[in-house]
């Protein structure tokens, strides 16, 4: 590009001069335009050396850039792929622990169903023994009452002598039986008062 460009400076400077040739001063004009055209020429020729330096320089950074770029996605792809990595390694670990709760909770469910009943079982057998305890000491009163009817029939029986047997046995009044029955029914009645009401 710079020696086309050299070449059709110098052409045209060249067919100036023959234009020229017929007059001097016409000359002298030509050579004082060559000149201005070979300044302009190393003029132009060192600002497309500049330019080609910069486009040099420019595609030096260009280059670099574009690694730093590729560097980069490469680094992005590395860490995608670590973070999904550890995404899932964390979800799969999550659904482990997940997994593990449910375990315990449904172990704790039925460690809590067990002392449910253990202690409803518990509250129940203690409802019995208190019962049964009440019982036994309303039983034991019943027995001293029982205990205090027994002995007094059996002292009746030893203080009985010929005379109240006969004055039982006696048929005609009858006074003796009617007492002695009554005395009977009297301790039946004791007795059936003492006995335990389920």
């Amino acid at each position: 590009m710079r020696a086309t460009f050299i070449f059709a400076v110098l052409l045209t400077i060249i067919s100036a001069a023959q234009v020229a040739r017929g007059d001097e001063s016409e000359t002298d004009r030509l050579r004082e335009a060559l000149r201005d055209a070979i300044q302009q020429s190393r003029a132009l020729q060192d600002e497309l050396a500049g330019a080609q330096a910069q486009v040099a320089s420019l595609t030096q950074q260009r280059d670099k850039l574009t690694r730093d770029v590729d560097t980069a996605r490469a680094r992005a792809k590395a860490m995608e792929k670590a973070y999904n990595t550890a995404v899932t390694e964390f979800n799969q670990h999550l659904e482990e622990h997940r997994q593990a709760l449910e375990k315990w909770k449904a172990a704790y469910e039925d460690a809590a169903d067990v002392a449910r009943a253990k202690d409803a079982e518990r509250a129940k057998f203690q409802a019995e023994d208190e019962a049964y305890k009440a019982a036994d000491k309303v039983c034991e009163a019943k027995n001293v009452k029982l205990v205090k009817i027994s002995s007094d029939i059996l002292a009746g029986y030893r203080d009985l002598n010929m005379w109240k047997v006969l004055a039982v046995r006696e048929p005609l009044i009858g006074i003796g039986a009617v007492d002695h029955e009554n005395k009977v029914q009297a301790y039946l009645d004791r007795i059936l008062d003492q006995k335990v009401q389920p």
